[in-house]
């Protein structure tokens, strides 16, 4: 990919500029803060000082960064990318997508290990049903997306992820792998499989030249803070569920709320976006 990147992709045009160190400082520090913050709350409380702390902490922070990207010459987050309301979508969306994934995967792996007696290559087995399928799904998507259309895809895609995370939230100790986890697996993986590029694609749409490096960065950052943010709610509402087995459907049924989420602002924002772009496409 390196050697085809060099000869196919074009070299864009080198420009002087300024970093923008506070507003780098305030998101990096802030999101931290907000991340420890919530998943200090598990172990502490949401009285104790450390977390109160850290959460007043990311509420400067990331507000000094909000009013720093509004006056900001070259800001490393241009608040004008939110102005689509297909974009701002998409962040929303990937955030809790994201969130909601990783959380499977994290809750998963304990329930495997710890209810079933999995060992770490038999855990990591137990989730193929999921991986192949989303495997020949994501090759597939470029052709169902020029006949059903990107938005289409995606609000599909977060349909039967929410219906799969939704089976899991069932689970008990006692539940089968086969008709208990693996086929709710199946499931995810197919929505899985048809999410994440139409979650890409409408995260960059309509950007600039000079924009969709900084849209792009978005996609990522959104996805990366929430990983972690998504994790650092479920273990928050999970932790005082009793059992293992508990902990992970009260974490499924937190990630099923996620996922009805983000399939509300899909439908809400993306979806109608898409529609309006392509009455006015000639």
């Amino acid at each position: 990919m390196i050697i085809a990147a060099v000869r196919v992709i074009p070299e864009s045009p080198r420009a002087m500029g300024r970093f923008d160190v506070l507003g780098a400082l305030c998101s990096t520090l802030g999101m931290g803060a907000l991340v420890f913050g919530i998943v200090n709350s598990t172990d502490a409380g949401w009285a104790a000082p450390e977390t109160i702390m850290a959460l007043a902490a990311a509420a400067v922070l990331l507000t000094v960064l909000v009013i720093n990207e509004r006056k900001a010459k070259q800001p490393i987050m241009p608040l004008h990318l939110f102005a689509s309301r297909e974009r701002a979508g998409a962040y929303a969306a990937r955030l809790l997508f994201a969130g909601t994934m990783i959380g499977f995967f994290f809750f998963t792996t304990q329930f495997l290990q710890g209810v079933y007696g999995y060992n770490p290559l038999q855990a990591g087995v137990a989730f193929f049903p999921m991986t192949v399928v989303n495997f020949f799904v994501a090759l597939a998507v470029p052709r169902l997306t020029h006949r059903f259309g990107n938005a289409s895809l995606l609000a599909a895609g977060l349909a039967l992820t929410l219906t799969g995370m939704t089976w899991l939230s069932t689970i008990t100790a006692d539940t089968p792998y086969l008709t208990g986890v693996a086929l709710p697996m199946v499931l995810i993986g197919v929505g899985q499989g048809l999410a994440f590029a139409p979650l890409t694609s409408a995260g960059i749409a309509g950007a600039s030249a000079k924009d969709v490096g900084a849209a792009s960065g978005l996609v990522n950052t959104s996805h990366q803070i929430g990983s972690a943010l998504g994790v650092g709610v479920l273990v928050a509402v999970s932790a005082n569920a009793g059992s293992l087995a508990g902990t992970v459907a009260v974490a499924y049924t937190g990630g099923s709320f996620m996922l009805a989420a983000a399939l509300l602002i899909v439908l809400v924002l993306i979806v109608p976006a898409e529609r309006r772009n392509s009455r006015t496409m000639p």
